[in-house]
């Protein structure tokens, strides 16, 4: 873990634990390339204009990721974390000076076991920016994992799906087709690219607790694990052998990743 190219201290993190003000993108990097590293970074600097109403330089991101790597080419996922030290809980109006916290952890395996989804009626603050206001999230994924499913799906008050606790979901229709909830949610690079490679294949529709059984499987996705198969939402289950699926991982994995 490394701020601003050096080694970190309690007492340079102690604000992102305490005043907990900030944003993040998580990137799955391997022999020094990322999937999508275009859409992480100007996810970066969207967000730390709409977060700080500051300019984040991207080039400055790259060096500081290569820096914490050292030119390791062990699959990892990096976690690039965007908050000020000195930003007070009192006074989170004044001027910021965005730092840069570059954290990692070993990449998990891919392809994942299939998943298992709680719905739950939950909406995540500003839900087009990745912050670090995680606590909401983490809590509907702990009530869901305390009740045996692996993760949670949000929705609205009306039964609208949303997106999972860090992921989004797809589903997939009886004609063969990829079907992402239209919806508030966080727009992930994993489901972005799927989207770019699949064009008018891809459609966007307000999905509904009620319409499940319409479907006849679904995905999560998100860059740490690509694509994974839904095996069930609440009393919902789907097979998890179908051949989109197998399709939409080939697919993704044979992205071109760029250099850091």
């Amino acid at each position: 873990m490394e701020l601003n190219g050096s080694a970190v201290t309690a007492d340079d993190i102690g604000a992102l634990g305490l005043v907990n003000f900030g944003h993040f993108t998580s990137m799955r990097v391997e022999n020094g390339a990322v999937r999508g590293l275009s859409l992480h970074l100007d996810r970066l600097i969207r967000d730390c204009r709409t977060v700080f109403d500051a300019d984040l330089d991207p080039e400055r991101v790259r060096e500081l990721v290569r820096h914490a790597l050292r030119g390791s080419a062990a699959a990892v996922v990096v976690r690039v974390t965007v908050f000020d030290p000195h930003l007070e809980l009192g006074r989170p109006g004044a001027d910021a000076e965005p730092h840069i916290l570059v954290s990692m952890r070993k990449a998990p395996p891919s392809p994942q076991s299939p998943v298992s989804l709680q719905s739950a009626v939950y909406s995540r603050d500003m839900p087009r920016v990745k912050h670090v206001g995680l606590f909401g999230a983490l809590h509907q994924r702990r009530t869901a994992q305390r009740n045996g499913f692996d993760d949670a799906m949000f929705t609205t008050a009306d039964g609208i799906v949303t997106e999972i606790a860090t992921s989004n979901i797809g589903f997939i229709d009886t004609e063969g087709r990829l079907v992402w909830p239209k919806a508030e949610v966080l727009p992930g690079t994993t489901m972005r690219l799927i989207s770019q490679a699949r064009d008018e294949e891809v459609q966007s529709e307000t999905i509904t607790l009620a319409r499940l059984n319409q479907f006849v499987g679904a995905v999560a996705t998100n860059a740490a694990v690509g694509v994974r198969a839904v095996a069930r939402v609440d009393d919902i289950r789907w097979p998890t052998a179908h051949k989109l699926i197998d399709t939409l991982r080939a697919e993704y994995e044979s992205i071109p990743a760029q250099q850091l």
